[in-house]
């Protein structure tokens, strides 16, 4: 927060005894809860807690901050000052949702409430509720057979004809299984349902989870396995290809057992179904189990309600301009209806199902395909129905407005440089770790070295544990958990790189377990004190490496990422684990020595204390800077 100056307190100071003296000191209010936007001012926050903005200063006096009533302070300030008044600070989603409050034309009472607030069941009359279908999302490994599952679903419980090209374009579609609807989200993976998640969009009631019987758990099937399990949604285990010569489904199950899903069949509680998508065998089987399970959840909705719900796709369509394929949550989207999403509004022109038919209305648990929209909205973005074009559009200001403040004032996630200064100040309780190293050895080392460091303070969690290079799926799963990433003999690929900048990811690489287990020590007892940080600059490939006459071998290269510069650092990589790390010493162009070279370009690059350069060496370049 920023530092006011001698006369900026002073002014601070004059307010507050002027305003002191003809203003009783609210009472705290009889709110149990509240919940903040990321920056709030003080008259804003008087506002929220239902008490005078003059107490408000007053508090932070109290704290040594000198603020004045228009004055923008963080959610963290504001949480603490509202502590004082017995009442607990949450803060808002940054997508939020709208309920309205209108009287007549006045939009002045157009109120902000959080999604998870939208879509709850709580306060709704019991006698408006109605079954909704379960919505299934499929994951696993690439090649277990997810795609020819949902196409063995779809032939199957679809008629002939009728989930024409629409359906791949959909993204969601709707079957039947004895009179009764499932709605499946056909999505690329675990890494598309977990960015959906990192924007507030639960959405799945059930994950199906694909393992091929000839093949076992693989390291996607895993990954896939943690992403489920990080949204708390219920597992129905697909064991496919049970047709195949050497399908041995024992094996899975033993398999997934170590991994805690523990069969029904040997008395734990997950559902495991063997079928086979290219034989169209146990395919009832699975959509009865999905039924069952769903059963369990007893899902219901409100359809009389005005529609809300999420976007799972969107794009532009020629000839029909923005398209938008939703899944209506709660209430009935109809034709006509306003709609604001995100930050755009706009009138639902046409609504079409997902065998492409055009409709009147879509209820709960329904997913369409919506026209109307001035703009392509986001994937993930909340949508809801509302009285008038003039609420909807001021709603659409509301979020913009919001949406910009909340990019202003973005909190960073954790870092092991800060863990530290948040654990003194009580801020974090639950350190969420993404364990990636070059073997599975190096994997439960690490792990049972970390797992004992005990403090009364900070509880270690292992959100997911994996061999191999870090990938962009683990740091959207660490983006999503709130996670630090240790690399352990591995490196961020060029994805994963560019996801931990955007996604505020902090990854930490280390060969040697010992210095893990230091870091981690340290930061927990808020003794970490970081000096230098490393900023990755780009990566090149090995094309062939060079002889050069009383040099050596350097290594002949073209830049595949970012740039290269003639001061960075670099990780030699091969195969995916890491040989060496050095100084750059000599960068040429051709026989000209340059400063830097950028992606596309070939160049020669001399490492100091190394020569032995192969073709498909991975060199990643990074600067090391004071933090």
């Amino acid at each position: 927060m920023a530092v006011l100056t001698p006369d900026q307190e002073a002014a601070a100071r004059t307010q507050f005894a002027q305003a002191a003296a003809p203003v009783e000191a609210a009472k705290p209010s009889e709110t149990k809860g509240v919940q903040l936007p990321p920056s709030v001012s003080v008259k804003e926050l008087g506002e929220y807690l239902g008490v005078s903005a003059v107490e408000i200063i007053k508090e932070l006096m109290r704290n040594g901050i000198m603020a004045n009533i228009n004055q923008q302070i963080d959610f963290d300030t504001a949480a603490l000052v509202a502590d004082t008044f017995g009442i607990q600070a949450s803060p808002m989603a940054m997508d939020a949702a709208i309920t309205e409050e209108i009287v007549g034309e006045d939009t002045s009472q157009v109120k902000m409430t959080t999604r998870s607030e939208l879509f709850s069941l709580d306060g709704e009359d019991p006698a408006n509720l109605r079954p909704r279908p379960p919505v299934v999302t499929v994951m696993g490994h690439v090649d277990h057979g997810k795609t020819s599952l949902l196409d063995a679903i779809r032939q199957t419980k679809v008629a002939a004809g009728e989930a024409g090209g629409i359906t791949q374009r959909i993204g969601a579609y709707s079957v039947e299984e004895k009179g009764r609807p499932v709605v499946f989200l056909d999505t690329p993976g675990h890494e598309a349902f977990t960015a959906m998640r990192a924007r507030g969009a639960q959405v799945t009631d059930v994950v199906v989870l694909v393992v091929a019987a000839d093949d076992g758990v693989q390291p996607q099937t895993i990954e896939a396995l943690s992403h489920a399990k990080a949204a708390g949604v219920p597992i129905v285990v697909a064991i496919n290809k049970i047709d195949r010569e050497g399908a041995n489904p024992e094996q899975v199950m033993r398999q997934l057992s170590d991994h805690g899903l523990v069969p029904e069949a040997w008395g734990g509680q997950t559902v495991m179904v063997p079928v086979s998508a290219k034989q169209k065998k146990g395919i009832g089987d699975l959509l009865d189990m999905i039924l069952l399970v769903s059963e369990l959840q007893e899902l219901k909705a409100n359809p009389a309600k005005p529609a809300a719900g999420t976007v799972i796709d969107a794009h532009l369509e020629k000839g029909r301009g923005p398209v938008a394929t939703v899944l209506v949550q709660t209430g009935t989207l109809r034709v006509g209806d306003n709609m604001v999403v995100g930050h755009i509004f706009g009138k639902v022109r046409a609504l079409l199902n997902d065998e492409g038919k055009k409709m009147k209305e879509a209820g709960p648990a329904t997913p369409a395909v919506v026209t109307g929209l001035p703009d392509v909205p986001t994937a993930g973005d909340v949508f809801q129905v509302v009285s008038t074009e003039k609420v909807a559009r001021t709603i659409a200001m509301q979020r913009a407005e919001q949406h910009r403040v909340a990019t202003l004032a973005q909190t960073r996630r954790v870092t092991l440089a800060d863990l530290a200064a948040q654990v003194q100040e009580g801020k974090i309780k639950d350190l969420n770790l993404v364990l990636k190293a070059e073997s599975n050895g190096s994997v439960e080392a690490l792990k049972s070295s970390l797992l004992k460091i005990q403090d009364p303070q900070v509880r270690i969690n292992i959100v997911f544990e994996g061999v191999g290079g870090v990938t962009e799926s683990d740091i959207l799963l660490a983006a999503v958990s709130n996670a630090l990433v240790i690399a352990f003999s591995v490196k961020p690929d060029a994805a994963a790189q560019r996801a931990a900048e955007r996604e505020k990811v902090d990854i930490r690489q280390y060969d040697v377990v010992y210095n893990v287990t230091n870091d981690i020590e340290k930061a927990i007892k808020g003794l970490y004190e970081p000096t230098f940080v490393e900023v990755w600059e780009g990566r090149a490939e090995v094309l062939q490496p060079i002889k050069i006459p009383k040099v050596g071998n350097i290594a002949g290269s073209r830049v595949v990422d970012g740039k290269i510069s003639r001061d960075s650092r670099v990780k030699i990589s091969r195969d995916g684990q890491l040989l060496l790390e050095g100084q750059i010493v000599a960068l040429k162009r051709f026989k000209d020595d340059v400063k830097e070279v950028t992606v596309g370009l070939e160049c020669g690059i001399q490492v100091e204390g190394f020569q032995d350069f192969q073709t498909g060496d991975v060199l990643d370049a990074y600067l090391v800077k004071q933090a």
